[in-house]
């Protein structure tokens, strides 16, 4: 049965990689639904975060193929109950006084007004995002763009620096 699953590809920052991961997703048929990258906390280590929607056997063979890549360090796959995660939208919308009174019931950040419309932001999850949007509709949306996924492991530990820690041992036990 397919659900939702949160990829966090940790990986060197080389030109590339985005290309070879995603063909690995292309080759299994499996459609990415989101896809952020950014530096992670750790120096020099990047973060991919995708989102598909698949069934449990063949999210683990993707999770090996991309792992085989030589620059990628660790891959890890999450139901969407084990992370935290949000995204970003941006409205551009004919401004009105029902405008200006529905973004401010929900909660979201003006970034700029003019004399013809209004920019605002909502961060949330998906369906927070699309259901803003649905409400903006009737008064005219002329932009809008909604970010990737980003999302954090709920889990106390951290699973990268365990993996590091443990790569480390092991090399001091060849040693």
């Amino acid at each position: 049965m397919e659900q939702e699953y949160i990829i966090t590809v940790f990986s060197e920052n080389k030109v590339g990689l985005l290309s070879q991961i995603t063909t690995v997703f292309t080759c299994r048929n499996v459609n990415i639904e989101s896809l952020t990258t950014s530096e992670s906390a750790l120096a020099g280590i990047h973060k991919f975060t995708i989102v598909v929607r698949t069934d449990p056997e063949k999210i683990e063979k993707l999770a090996r193929q991309v792992e085989k890549r030589i620059d990628v360090l660790k891959v890890f796959v999450f139901t969407s109950d084990e992370v935290v995660q949000q995204e970003i939208a941006l409205y551009k919308v004919t401004r009105s006084r029902n405008v200006e009174q529905l973004v401010r019931r929900h909660n979201v950040r003006i970034l700029e007004i003019d004399d013809d419309y209004i920019v605002v932001e909502k961060t949330g999850y998906k369906s927070e995002t699309r259901e803003l949007f649905e409400l903006l509709q009737p008064y005219g949306v002329q932009q809008f763009v909604r970010s990737g996924t980003v999302a954090i492991v709920k889990s106390r530990r951290e699973l990268l620096n365990e993996y590091l820690e443990e790569l480390a041992r092991n090399d001091r036990k060849l040693s």
